[in-house]
């Protein structure tokens, strides 16, 4: 059978056990993503009635802390890696080590985070801050920016343990519960901002700094509610019993990890860093370009649940499949599951992309901001639109590149794609051309093309079916 013979198989005749499994495990995690989302646009609406500079200035420093959490999922998705593939062999102690790692990691990774945002937040604002802008104008943005991002920083922890638990929890298959947490914070998120934002029920009017106090009393609740859980089943879940009876590791598993799971923490720092730089480029363009992407991005986010959804069911599903891979030795199914995979996601935002289409005119007139902000903002959410079968292709193929600990080939695949071409590229467009911000970012966004053909050839070869969880205890 050639290729594209195979290709149209999957296409016509999919295994009706393996698309029930794909939507048990996806479904929740869209619920959970879609929700959460849906929440932060209203949050985002919210403080987009305040005024455009507020809405700038909380933009700038959820970009700024988007790297944190970035780095806190690649550090985690890296442990992770091996937490599927123990799962899949039911190997309790291999998964109490790989929860230990994974604590250790985002602890000195939100240490890190304190340090520079509280020590160098404002020089980092100030990056956005230099383009065709009034004075007026920036120092009204740092204002808002500064005050939000102190207030955010109380919310770092608990939002890296909750990650822990959470993402934990997927990897051996129970997605429901990280949702019902997810959602408990998102209720006590937006009765926060609701009150705090805007001075209700006689508490004080906040405005951005309520938006901040709202998401971090959010993020606690949600921590207290998986880390609660997850102990309180530890008969269902034995490996949470021993997590805290010491933070032993054996050194050969440990080696193994973190040589497996480095390059994908690095790989998220320097692909969060590189969304930030790309932002900051556009940024030079003119401060009312970030009240655009703030827009187009908050809706985007919501739509956007189904590629990244089915992202993480990915890693799930093929790394319990490449986990029993003693077992079955049967590498073709597992290559094959990839594909079907991979057909669902593009599939789903196929969908999502159309009507993420219809909404490019209505949405952006729910903002207090000026109408070019506005058309700007509905322009750039058709454009995103129409590249979501293209992002969702090219997130299957590198979550399934990671399942197999192919995590040096995601980082060239991935963030070095970035920085070696998407940044030069939007460089070049913003300072040596006289092209406005649409005709630029739809010239970023083509590049992407390249790494879906890069993607289908590394998933094809086959190179990163391996079972990853052979270690000396």
């Amino acid at each position: 059978m050639t290729e594209s013979e195979f290709i149209m198989t999957i296409l016509s005749k999919y295994n009706q056990k393996f698309l029930k499994t794909t939507l048990r495990i996806a479904i929740p995690i869209i619920i959970q993503n879609a929700i959460t989302n849906l929440v932060g646009m209203l949050d985002n609406i919210m403080v987009g009635q305040v005024g455009t500079n507020e809405m700038s200035g909380v933009s700038i420093v959820n970009q700024l802390i988007f790297v944190y959490n970035l780095m806190i999922f690649g550090g985690s998705a890296g442990i992770g890696i091996f937490t599927a593939q123990f799962a899949g062999k039911h190997d309790q102690k291999g998964l109490t080590y790989t929860v230990r790692l994974k604590l250790a990691m985002v602890l000195l990774l939100t240490f890190l985070g304190v340090m520079v945002f509280f020590n160098s937040g404002d020089s980092l604002i100030r990056l956005w801050l230099n383009g065709s802008n009034s004075m007026d104008d920036s120092i009204a943005t740092l204002t808002a920016a500064h005050q939000y991002m102190l207030t955010m920083l109380v919310g770092l922890l608990p939002f890296a343990l909750a990650q822990v638990y959470s993402s934990t929890l997927r990897e051996t298959g129970e997605t429901m519960i990280p949702m019902m947490a997810g959602l408990t914070a998102i209720v006590v998120n937006l009765i926060g901002n609701y009150i705090l934002i805007y001075g209700k029920f006689g508490a004080p009017q906040l405005g951005v700094v309520g938006a901040a106090a709202a998401t971090v009393l959010s993020r606690f609740v949600e921590a207290a509610f998986v880390i609660l859980w997850s102990h309180r089943h530890a008969r269902r879940f034995p490996f949470m019993k021993d997590v805290f009876r010491s933070f032993y590791v054996p050194r050969q598993l440990a080696a193994s990890i973190l040589l497996k799971s480095f390059p994908l923490l690095l790989n998220e720092t320097l692909w969060s860093l590189g969304q930030a730089a790309l932002s900051q480029q556009y940024s030079t363009l003119s401060l009312s370009v970030i009240a655009a992407f703030n827009i187009s991005s908050t809706i985007a986010n919501v739509f956007n649940v189904a590629f990244i959804s089915m992202g993480d069911a990915t890693a799930i599903i093929l790394g319990q499949k490449l986990g029993q891979l003693g077992t079955t030795g049967d590498k073709n199914a597992v290559k094959h599951d990839a594909y079907r995979l991979a057909v669902i996601s593009v599939v789903l935002c196929i969908i999502s992309g159309s009507l993420m289409a219809l909404t490019s005119l209505f949405f952006p007139q729910v903002y207090n901001t000026t109408a070019e902000i506005k058309h700007t903002a509905s322009t750039l959410i058709l454009v995103s639109a129409c590249y979501m079968p293209v992002h969702a292709y090219m997130n299957a193929s590198y979550f399934t590149l990671r399942s197999g600990g192919k995590t040096w080939i995601t980082f060239l695949f991935d963030s070095v794609f970035v920085w070696v071409c998407s940044i030069p590229a939007a460089y070049i467009f913003t300072h040596y051309t006289s092209m406005t911000i649409v005709p630029v970012y739809i010239s970023v966004l083509s590049l992407d093309f390249i790494k879906c053909i890069i993607g289908f050839l590394l998933v094809r070869n086959g190179n990163w079916i391996h079972d990853l969880t052979e270690y000396v205890a």
